[in-house]
């Protein structure tokens, strides 16, 4: 790739010779690649009373795979999404008890949720000046751009101490969807040459029914529409803290930087399609799938495609089956599985029962499939990827979207782990890196060969 005369793939090669280190060396100087040893368990890093993850047992010194178990707070997230899925929508207070550790009352459940509406708004003419200038297609780039220049009206913004810092993040969680969906507008607008509208949030609404709201022309939305994403957004909101983005949001939070450079951070971590894009490589997937496969109830038809996917045949040639296994759940995530049945009801009101019987098939069909070519040491089954991006194409989000609604859900689990750090933090995040370097003589410039 030349570019005004300077040769990048000359460079480039520079950089493979200078920079390639050696696999064996790896675990000749026992460095974890990844921070995860070769059976998936990864280095502690640190203690949080944020979240659990659960997809091993201990039983008599011998670890076994488990279904996987997801805790916000000590509470199931299972026994949280049934709690709330048939009474309220759940964002709001599922929010309240990762920032503040318990379940809100009513009475602090709606102050709480007036306190999120009264802080979706933005500075004035910032829609226009800063959202609307310069559009990308990458929604998550416009975002990341959005909240930096937010820095730059508020007065306290390097305030680290605990009060400044929640108020901020409070502050981020109520705009991330105008954010979003306003940004994908600018982009749809000025470079698909679409009609352009921004609709206002309203205070009396949710999360996940403004979302939809702001985002559709007519503002029409369904109930059934708004619980599912509500739901996905729960689902997606933490996980854990060992994840890329939150151990980013962490190891920023720690130099003592301000919420808005640490935000920053975290969703340039996630934007990696190596983290939060896996949706949407489910979606091209499975309309791969769907084109290429004639009959989409012959499961012969269907495992043979999947077995061509896995060589590297067909779609994107990677040999990867996409929304399947996971870095740390076994047998089962449990997000999956609670997500499952809400996918359907929706499938089932939108027409679409054939799509969810293929993706049913595959859930089913990729473990063989995967275990029959590979060593699997800890069990492969759906990630809650493999459904998300159904759901959002269901409600007929664009693929733009998909990584800013993770994004959306995710700031929730960010803001708490900021905080928990920054409560109880004494050192810079520091890890050590081995040097392998050679030492050499310098050389003068007139005898360098």
């Amino acid at each position: 790739m030349k570019r005004t005369g300077i040769d990048y793939e000359g460079y480039a090669a520079l950089c493979r010779e200078a920079d390639k280190i050696e696999a064996p060396l790896f675990d000749e100087h026992g460095v974890l690649r990844g921070l995860r040893d070769k059976n998936g368990n990864g280095v502690v890093a640190g203690l949080t009373n944020i979240s659990k993850i659960e997809s091993f047992k201990v039983e008599n010194g011998q670890k076994t795979p488990c279904e996987g178990r997801l805790w916000y707070r000590g509470y199931d997230c299972i026994e949280l999404v049934e709690g709330f899925r048939r009474k309220r929508f759940g964002f709001e207070e599922i929010a309240y008890l990762l920032l503040f550790g318990e379940l809100p009352t009513e009475e602090q459940f709606a102050q709480f949720s007036e306190v999120l509406a009264a802080h979706r708004t933005l500075p004035t003419n910032f829609t226009r000046d800063v959202i609307m200038k310069a559009p990308s297609s990458d929604i998550m780039n416009s975002l990341t751009r959005s909240v930096l220049t937010l820095a730059s009206y508020d007065k306290n913004c390097s305030d680290t101490s605990v009060e400044n810092v929640l108020r901020q993040c409070i502050g981020l969680i109520s705009v991330f969807p105008m954010l979003s969906v306003y940004g994908y507008h600018a982009y749809n607008h000025y470079t698909n040459d679409e009609s352009m509208y921004i609709h206002r949030p309203q205070r009396k609404l949710s999360t996940a029914e403004n979302l939809l709201m702001m985002l559709r022309p007519d503002k029409k939305y369904t109930e059934l529409e708004a619980r599912v994403l509500d739901i996905a957004l729960v689902l997606h909101m933490e996980h854990g803290g060992g994840n890329n983005s939150t151990f980013t949001t962490r190891v920023v939070t720690s130099s003592g930087s301000d919420t808005y450079s640490v935000i920053a951070a975290a969703l340039s971590s996630l934007k990696g399609p190596k983290h939060g894009g896996a949706n949407i490589k489910v979606v091209e997937m499975m309309r791969d799938i769907e084109k290429n496969v004639s009959d989409w109830t012959d499961e012969d038809a269907v495992r043979s495609y999947l077995q061509k996917i896995l060589n590297k045949e067909v779609f994107d040639k990677k040999g990867l089956i996409y929304g399947m296994g996971h870095a740390v759940y076994s047998l089962s995530d449990p997000r999956a599985q609670v997500f499952k049945g809400f996918v359907e009801q929706l499938a089932t009101a939108k027409g679409r029962e054939k799509d969810f019987a293929l993706y049913s098939m595959i859930e089913r069909l990729a473990p063989e499939v995967i275990a029959g070519k590979a060593r699997i040491y800890k069990g492969v089954s759906a990630n809650v990827d493999f459904y998300s991006g159904f759901v959002y194409s269901m409600l007929e989000i664009p693929l733009e979207l998909y990584t800013p609604i993770f994004a959306i859900a995710r700031i929730v689990g960010w803001s708490a782990h900021r905080i928990e750090e920054l409560i109880n933090m004494d050192k810079i995040i520091r890890p050590a890196y081995k040097s392998i370097m050679q030492e050499r003589e310098y050389v003068d410039i007139s005898e360098r060969v």
